[in-house]
């Protein structure tokens, strides 16, 4: 089911996994598509139903020209759910994606099961830098940034080590629509859930990276911090931990989610 009408609205969806097996949602990074969990889904989908999907804005799914907010994002994944016939489900978002599982546990927490936040932040910093990515993006598209987006999610050593990765992730990139980039980016810059997080009631996973420079380890640990009883772990590595480290991020959460 590459593509799914979602609501009205196109969106690429992969289904894996065995039928009946625990639902298990992955959501991505700002500027990747469901490609960025292909270390990942084969790992899962030995004992979990995995749903992946392209956000809004991104790959080959919907990317309306206009200004996003988090509950979009956040009302996508409900309608996806409702789709696919999924009363509940895990969720697993990284970066952008665990903004959304932010949203999801303040706003639908009926609709969780359990929740695992990687590599992200509950604040995503001043709105000026928002803005002039905005104002870039808009001005010459998503190239230009490509190669700064890229030097601040892998490290030299990596780079090294898996240029044809880093080669495809730069491809996501750049390959992101200006108008789903810019859209995401509001949604970003708008996004404040730091004093909401202590009503989450959601058991939850937060995961960090020690190599972190897009949203360092004391952003994800100061989630952890106030969400009631999280569980907070540690990986090396860079933002995208899910690439970097795919042994060790699926026994993390395959871990919590036993």
């Amino acid at each position: 089911m590459p593509l799914l009408d979602v609501a009205g609205e196109r969106f690429r969806v992969e289904v894996t996994g065995p039928e009946g097996a625990p639902p298990l949602i992955l959501s991505h990074s700002l500027g990747c598509t469901l490609g960025m969990w292909d270390e990942v889904v084969p790992l899962f989908a030995a004992n979990r139903r995995v749903v992946r999907y392209d956000a809004r804005g991104h790959g080959e799914s919907a990317a309306p020209d206009q200004v996003y907010a988090m509950g979009d994002l956040g009302r996508d994944v409900l309608a996806l759910m409702d789709r696919l016939g999924l009363a509940t489900a895990d969720f697993c978002g990284l970066s952008l994606g665990g903004m959304v599982g932010q949203w999801l546990a303040l706003n639908a927490p009926q609709r969780l099961t359990r929740l695992v936040l990687s590599n992200t932040t509950a604040h995503a910093g001043p709105a000026r830098f928002w803005d002039h990515r905005i104002k870039a993006v808009r001005k010459d598209g998503t190239g230009p940034i490509a190669e700064s987006v890229i030097d601040s999610w892998f490290g030299p050593a990596f780079k090294a080590k898996a240029p044809a990765r880093v080669a495809a992730v730069r491809t996501m990139v750049t390959g992101t629509k200006p108008s789903g980039y810019m859209g995401t980016s509001a949604a970003m810059r708008d996004m404040d859930f730091r004093a909401e997080l202590p009503r989450i009631s959601t058991a939850t996973l937060v995961l960090v990276s020690d190599d972190d420079r897009s949203t360092p380890p004391a952003w994800g640990e100061a989630i952890a911090a106030a969400i009631p009883g999280a569980r907070l772990e540690r990986l090396p590595g860079g933002h995208l931990s899910a690439i970097e480290q795919p042994e060790a991020f699926v026994r993390a959460v395959s871990r919590f989610l036993a």
